[in-house]
Formats: structure tokens, C-alpha cells, sequence
């Protein structure tokens, strides 16, 4: 059918737009409208998706749709089954046109570069006008964010945050930030304590939706990595609302001291566990800020955890957005430190010694996620330090995490991580030897590898790597101010003993096994 003046507008909603008050929606009416919304092939396979990220967004969508539709919405829902799936978000849109007739389609910006590429062309594929909107649920949009980073020699997020706080009003007393300081980092570095527990998260069991999502990724993605069978993640609004409801009330009092902290079988401490419905689109985070901020006035939470949590969301989360976009796509194939080395085979099958990255891969495995620092500093530090590929460890984050989307995936793991665009996003290389770990976390105590033993068998591997990757990298980070110093100490050390150090980092190299690139890619 071609499209007509009087026909309706199309609204395509994309997998992690799921909110009432998206811009394309807003403002429309139900009688004009046909929403869009498409399960595509190419979105679940162009990497090998964790099996609950995938049941995770076809669950929410097709919740979303329900919900639509109870609302007096016209929605046209292409299921991944569907006969005359088109495998491709430009193919359903056409194909939806052609069922019709649209005057028009209104589409939100992608949140990823490649599927922005993709819209960016329809103008010139449809015949009906293509309207593509901003995503306003951003406190920063992307313009604005270039003009603040313009003819600025280094982007450093605490800045940015500033200026976001400003422009919120959030944690402000007048012109200046509560409590004196605008960031409390250093009060939320406890290490655990003896017995450190949280509360448990809600689960939330699946209803018939949900089952017959896990059904079919058992189906058509039953060699992808992970397990849909503890799937518990909210798919509903009403669920992520629950969620947030649980972190309010028992986890964000202690949310900042130990928000760094690391307790074997622990998986989610006191964690929100709220990332994969916002970047769904399930929550709101700037109203989840006021929450924060509102639970700082009323007393139930101290200032550091709620400035915490805040500057997570308003701070980092979007400053990442910004970063992204200011550096596709030559962000993807940044490799400033020329890492080459393939990951280990371990990073899929949790077979390791070393208790740390056993742990948290089997987080990883078992539920789609890690905390911040499990993914930073134990898995990323060792990725760092052992000189692992970006664009292996890229995918690798890419395909495990529920919550993982290139826009926050790329920057956090090729530029915090890896340290790979040079130093524009991150001031220093954020490798650590194993104390830090042992600092930390209970990881040690129990690990075949000796956290006290420097070299030689049976030593901590983070220790050598440590020095290993200092001395390889000395020409680019010597000069670094927050770091120079190091070398000071790698210089004192003397020539036989820096010699132990980079033949045991080269003797647990040569152990490590290349993972099969069909893991993250299929061939």
C-alpha cells in the first residue's frame, strides 16, 4: 500500500525505548497512530547475546506492546518467528508501510551508532516524510554535550557532572553542591567487613510471556552463552518500579560505603540492580535521582551514598552517552597501547584458578551481570594488564551483560578499561596488582595463587601483570603524572628482581588459552 496523505504516522519504538513519554509518542493521538515495534534477527545475532539479555528485551517489548494496546494503542508487533520477518529493522519498517499507507514516520534517534546509520538513510529509501527526533530522556543532549567538550584538551566526567548537577537543581543548596562537596568518592572505598550481606533483590518468576521468550531462545539461541534458567529481571514497568521500591527502602543506605566492595557468592550486595530497566527505558532516572535526593532529606539515606548513586546516572551515564557519540566510529577500533593477545578461553568457561575472575564469571554466567567494579577492576584490570585485544574484550562485554549497549558498553570498555583511545576519557590506566583485590574483597583468602607471593610459582598472576604491563607501556605512561611515580619504584627494584617479575607475567602468558572467536561472533 503506498502511503497516503491521510494516512496515519507510523511510530517505530526501538527494543530499549520503552516509555510512554517517548518523544515520537508524545503528543500523537491514538486514532493516528500506528506504533511499530519488531522483534529483529540481525539485533539478536550480530553478537551471540547472553540467552537472558535476549529473553530479557523480547520480553519487555512484548510487555510493552500489551501495555500499549490496553492503553487504546494501535500496535503493530512483529514477532521474531513471524514467517515474513524481514531480519532487519530497514526491512520491517518498509514492509510496514506498505501495510499502512503512513503519511509519515516519527522515529527517535537509535541510542547505537550502527542503527542510527540505518535510519539516517530512510529518508531517501521511503517515500512518506521520515522524522527522526531527539531522545530527550537524556538530561545532556548530544548537542549540547559536543559544545561543552568543544576546545576542551581533556573531557573529564567530574566537570560534566557539575555542570549537570547545575542544570538539575539536584543535591544544590543555591549556587552551591549540599554538604560542601560535589563528590564523596572517597567516603564509599569500604572494604567488606567479616560477613558482609545485603538484602535479596527481587525476582520476579516469570508469567507466560516471559516463558515463551525463554522458550524460544532456548529454541533458535540454545548455543549462546549463559542460561535463562534464573531469569528474575523486572520486564514490566510495574516490576521496575518494585525494584527501585527494594533499593530504596534497604540497599541505598548502604550503597555507597560499599559500593566497591567484592564478597565471594555475593553477587549483587547493595547494588541497585536498576541498570537494565532504565536503559530499557522501564525507569526514569532522572526521577530515580529525585527519589535518591528526596531519601537524603527525609533521613533514610546518607549524603555520600545518595551522591553516589546520583552522579552514576546524571554524571557518568550520560557523560558515556556524550563520549560515545563524540568518538564513533573510530572509537571501536581504538588500540592506542597495541594490545593483541586473544581472550583467554576462561572469560566463557569460568576455568580458572584465579577465585576472583571464576567469581565473578560465574556472576556473569549464571546472571547476565557484575557489579562496577567486578567488571573494572578484576575482569577489565586483567584484560588491561594481560594485553588482551579491545575489540575481543569489546564483544566479550557486548554479549554477557544484560544491561550492555555499545553506547555504554564501547566507551566504558574501550576507554575506561582498556585504556585504548589514549587517555581522552580516563586520566590515568586503571590497572592494579593483587592487593587491591585483596583490599577489596574475601577473593583472596581461599585462591589456589598466593596474593602475598610477588613472583615465582603460585603467585598472585596480577602481581607480575602488574609490572609486566608497566614496563611494556613505559614509553606512553611514564609521563603520566598520576602514575610516573611508579617507575620510581620499578627502577629500585634492580635488575634481577624486575627480571623475576616479567618471566613469571611471561610464564603464566604462555598458559593462557585463545577463547574461539565463535563465542562472541558466529562465523
Amino acid at each position: 500500500m503506498a502511503d497516503t496523505p491521510d494516512g496515519p504516522v507510523l511510530v517505530p519504538i526501538l527494543g530499549d525505548q520503552l516509555t510512554r513519554d517517548l518523544a515520537s509518542l508524545r503528543g500523537r493521538t491514538k486514532e493516528d497512530t500506528v506504533v511499530l515495534m519488531m522483534e529483529v534477527w540481525d539485533e539478536a545475532t550480530y553478537v551471540r547475546h547472553h540467552k537472558q539479555k535476549i529473553v530479557l528485551v523480547f520480553s519487555a517489548m512484548r510487555h510493552f506492546a500489551a501495555e500499549l494496546r490496553d492503553a487504546g494503542w494501535t500496535v503493530d508487533y512483529v514477532k521474531l518467528t513471524d514467517e515474513d520477518n524481514a531480519g532487519g529493522f530497514t526491512g520491517e519498517v518498509a514492509r510496514a508501510i506498505e501495510r499502512h499507507g503512513p503519511r509519515a514516520v516519527h522515529i527517535v534517534e537509535a541510542g547505537e551508532w550502527r542503527v542510527q546509520q540505518q535510519i539516517e538513510e530512510w529518508p531517501d529509501k521511503f517515500d512518506c516524510e521520515v522524522d527522526i527526533l531527539s531522545d530527550d530522556r537524556f538530561v545532556s543532549s548530544l548537542s549540547e554535550f559536543r559544545d561543552w567538550a568543544e576546545d576542551r584538551d581533556t573531557l573529564r566526567m567530574e566537570f560534566f557532572y557539575r555542570e549537570m548537577r547545575r542544570k538539575t537543581g539536584l543535591l544544590m543548596d543555591g549556587d552551591k553542591p549540599e554538604g560542601g562537596e560535589w563528590n564523596y568518592d572517597s567516603e564509599n572505598r569500604k572494604p567488606p567487613k567479616e560477613g558482609l550481606e545485603a538484602p535479596q533483590r527481587p525476582l520476579f518468576e516469570p508469567d507466560d510471556i516471559t516463558r515463551a521468550c525463554i522458550a524460544l531462545v532456548e529454541e533458535r539461541f540454545g548455543d549462546h552463552f549463559g542460561s535463562p534458567e534464573n531469569f528474575g529481571w523486572p520486564v514490566t514497568r510495574d516490576e521496575a518500579e518494585q525494584a527501585a521500591d527494594a533499593f530504596f527502602a534497604e540497599r541505598i543506605e548502604c550503597f555507597g560505603p560499599f559500593q566497591d566492595a567484592m564478597v565471594h557468592g555475593q553477587d549483587d550486595l547493595f547494588h541497585s540492580m536498576l541498570s537494565t530497566s532504565i536503559n530499557l527505558g522501564l525507569l526514569d532516572p532522572l526521577d530515580l535521582c529525585r527519589r535518591a535526593e528526596q531519601a537524603y532529606k527525609e533521613g533514610k539515606a546518607p549524603l555520600n551514598s545518595v551522591e553516589g548513586f546520583i552522579r552514576q546516572l546524571i554524571g557518568w551515564r550520560e557523560y558515556i552517552r556524550g563520549f560515545y557519540w563524540l568518538h564513533m566510529p573510530h572509537l571501536r577500533r581504538a588500540n592506542a597501547l597495541n594490545a593483541q593477545r586473544g581472550l583467554p578461553e576462561f572469560f566463557w568457561t569460568g576455568e580458572t584458578d584465579m577465585r576472583c575472575l571464576a567469581d565473578c564469571i560465574r556472576s556473569t554466567r549464571d546472571n547476565a551481570h557484575a557489579h562496577h567494579i567486578q567488571r573494572l577492576m578484576v575482569l577489565g584490570n586483567f584484560c588491561l594488564i594481560a594485553g588482551i585485544s579491545p575489540r575481543e574484550v569489546q564483544d566479550w562485554y557486548l554479549v554477557v551483560y544484560a544491561d550492555a549497549y555499545e553506547w555504554v558498553e564501547l566507551p566504558n570498555v574501550a576507554a575506561m578499561i582498556l585504556y585504548a583511545d589514549g587517555g581522552k576519557l580516563a586520566s590515568k590506566p586503571y590497572a592494579a596488582s593483587g592487593n587491591y583485590i585483596n583490599k577489596m574483597s574475601n577473593y583472596c583468602s581461599d585462591c589456589a595463587y598466593s596474593v602475598s607471593k610477588k613472583t615465582g610459582d603460585g603467585a598472585c598472576p596480577f602481581n607480575s601483570l602488574y609490572w609486566h604491563f608497566m614496563d611494556r607501556h613505559r614509553d606512553k605512561l611514564e609521563s603520566n603524572h598520576r602514575i610516573g611515580r611508579i617507575y620510581s619504584n620499578w627502577d629500585r627494584m634492580g635488575e634481577d628482581r624486575q627480571r623475576d617479575y616479567l618471566d613469571t607475567a611471561e610464564a603464566f602468558l604462555d598458559t593462557l588459552k585463545p577463547a574461539d572467536s565463535g563465542w562472541a561472533r558466529a562465523d
